[in-house]
């Protein structure tokens, strides 16, 4: 290898870091954890199954990266945003990735079993499988990838709230819920900004099927709004409080604004806008539920159709 060729290659922690999809990983280790923390978790070890649900979970999300980027080398070689990744580049080689990718989803798993609980585990290889074998064939096929793909994004907080718990809650449903519908207007808007590069991939996505943009735009502005009532459930569910439905409600007034204004004005200006707003909701909406996290709860019985709603004493 020549002087030249040797600088433009990347380093190895460079080159691992984006075949984990390091990024993407992080956002999944962030959902797992809130689930954990606003779970109602025995507080006996709870510092150390919180760090066993992140190193297990982590593991986990860069083993599904990986095999997706096994997957789809052929088509990402295609892309231009994805051309230069390790594997269409040739920095890294396809059957060592596979091998790294089995053993760390092996080894996610067993930590979350092992640390936390079984359930946790038996979710987060669901979760693998369900990426790798249904979500990734299913991209080149038909534009519901993105419903399937929003159902493996919504599952890592599902992942942290049963390592915590060992059982599924209507808490862990809101979460699920939250982090299902968010991903519509996130994904969409990015689709719509990549749609050249996803027809080029062969990928069958809304934006790449739709070149008005009039079903993209109905799509993200539908789900935005529904975001509002979804995120509601967090305190209907006594995961948290007032003061995280107020947060919620404005969120989701905003980013349904800003996907009102990307249906009348189908551009790349405003679908960049919307993309960006939602990477600002999700942290706010889940850090607001971790700020106020189980300040209401549902006691009694319904008086006339109403449950009562009772704020315990801090």
């Amino acid at each position: 290898m020549d002087v030249a060729s040797a600088a433009l290659t990347p380093s190895q922690a460079a080159i691992w870091s984006q075949l984990s999809k390091a990024r993407l990983s992080l956002l999944v280790l962030l959902t797992a954890a809130v689930g954990f923390v606003v779970a109602p978790a025995d507080p006996q070890g709870w510092w150390m199954r919180l760090l066993w649900t992140c190193l297990g979970t982590a593991l986990a999300a860069a083993s599904a990266a990986m095999l997706n980027q096994v997957a789809e080398m052929r088509r990402d070689g295609l892309m231009r945003r994805t051309a230069k990744r390790p594997l269409p580049a040739g920095h890294a080689r396809r059957t060592t990735v596979f091998v790294v990718a089995v053993l760390l989803g092996y080894a996610g798993c067993t930590v979350l079993a092992m640390g936390t609980t079984v359930m946790a585990a038996a979710f987060a290889c669901v979760n693998i499988l369900l990426y790798v074998l249904l979500y990734t064939p299913l991209k080149p096929r038909t534009t519901l990838n993105t419903l399937v793909g929003a159902v493996t994004g919504a599952i890592p907080p599902v992942i942290g709230w049963t390592a915590a718990t060992g059982s599924i809650s209507p808490g862990a449903w809101a979460l699920f819920a939250v982090l299902f519908v968010w991903q519509i207007p996130h994904f969409l808007a990015l689709a719509w900004l990549y749609r050249a590069d996803y027809i080029a991939g062969g990928f069958v996505m809304l934006p790449s099927r739709d070149p008005d943009g009039t079903a993209t735009g109905q799509a993200c502005l539908l789900s935005s709004i529904m975001l509002i009532p979804v995120s509601l459930l967090g305190t209907m569910s006594g995961v948290a409080g007032f003061g995280y439905a107020a947060v919620a409600i404005a969120a989701g007034l905003w980013i349904s604004w800003l996907s009102l204004r990307f249906m009348l004005e189908r551009s790349d200006a405003r679908a960049r806008r919307l993309f960006f707003a939602s990477l600002i909701y999700l942290p706010v909406i889940l850090g607001a539920m971790v700020i106020d996290r189980g300040s209401v709860v549902t006691t009694g019985t319904p008086v006339d159709g109403a449950v009562i709603l009772e704020v315990p004493a801090q």
